[in-house]
This record gives C-alpha cells, sequence and structure tokens, in this order.
C-alpha cells in the first residue's frame, strides 16, 4: 500500500514538473500598469524593466533585494540608462533577501503609492513562485501581472525552483508561514 502511495506521489510531482517547464510564462506585451517590480538576480530583469519604462508600460518601477550600497547611479551606469529615468521613476529596495521577503518589501511600496496593477518582471522559471508571493502579500486589492523573462535555467534549478513551489505553495493553503 505504501509503495503505491509514493508511485502516485512520485507519478503526481513527475507530471506535475512536465506541466510546470511546459508553461514557463513569456513576456507580457501591450499591458500597461501603474507599476513594474524587478527582483534582483537574473540576467535580463532590470533590462527588461528599464524598457518597459521607458516605452510607458507604467509610472514607476522597484527594483527589489539590491546590494546594500548600490547606489540608483551605479545602476544607470551598468544598464546605460540616463540617471534622470533612476531619479525620476525608478526606486531601490535594499531589504529583500529572497522571493518572500521581496514580496513583502514590494507590497509595502505598493501600498505606499497606492497603486491598483503591478507588472512583476523575473525569470520565467521564477515567476510562478515570485507571482505567487507577491499576490500572497498584497491581497486581492491589487492585480499581479506576470512578465517572464526568457532565460535557459539548468535542469537543477527548475527542479528545485518547482519543489519551492510546490513548498510554498502548501505552506499559503494551510497558513503556515502565511
Amino acid at each position: 500500500m505504501m509503495l503505491r502511495l509514493f508511485g502516485l506521489v512520485a507519478l503526481g510531482w513527475c507530471l506535475g514538473f512536465v506541466a510546470f517547464m511546459l508553461t514557463l510564462p513569456h513576456p507580457l506585451e501591450h499591458n500597461t500598469t501603474d507599476a513594474i517590480v524587478v527582483p534582483t538576480g537574473g540576467a535580463g530583469r532590470i533590462d527588461r524593466g528599464i524598457a518597459l519604462l521607458k516605452a510607458h508600460q507604467a509610472k514607476r518601477m522597484l527594483v527589489t533585494g539590491v546590494a546594500p550600497g548600490v547606489r540608483p547611479i551605479d545602476l544607470a551606469r551598468t544598464y546605460r540608462t540616463s540617471p534622470a529615468l533612476f531619479a525620476c521613476c525608478i526606486d531601490l529596495g535594499g531589504e529583500a533577501v529572497d522571493t518572500r521577503s521581496n514580496a513583502e518589501e514590494t507590497a509595502n511600496w505598493v501600498r505606499a503609492h497606492r497603486y491598483r496593477t503591478v507588472r512583476l518582471v523575473t525569470s520565467d522559471w521564477h515567476l510562478p513562485r515570485a507571482r505567487m508571493e507577491l499576490t500572497a502579500a498584497l491581497g486581492r486589492e491589487v492585480l499581479v501581472l506576470g512578465d517572464g523573462v526568457p532565460s535557459d535555467p539548468r535542469l537543477g534549478t527548475l527542479v528545485n525552483e518547482y519543489n519551492k513551489l510546490i513548498l510554498r505553495r502548501i505552506a499559503l493553503w494551510t497558513g503556515f508561514g502565511a
């Protein structure tokens, strides 16, 4: 009996993983939001956020999880963007250290600005869990749209992220650690 149960769980995990891989989010086109949020940590994320901001797809952008000591001018130089864009429209959040704290930092920023719609820009493989965390932190009052930055992750990265997604979803459903 236990062997069958283990087999069903393993089969369910495998089917879920295949679905996870086949449904990785793509870039979101032609949707204007109040704000853009970009967690640090993956190639192309900040580039995508800046491009969307320059295309007037949002009023303001938060880069969450910025390392201590990083200044707006540093990012302006790194991403070859006008310091004026950073001064007017890009905020740096330095309190977050992981996906969950990115969501908390972002929720505080969104509430402070009273935004109603947010575009979350992150790596395609990271987006399902990041969006789940942000939606849980914000509640139903704010619409969170996902914008997946295409990437080429290793299989180990995908397996790890899928396991984190499952465990965090269970934790949110049960109210553990919410």
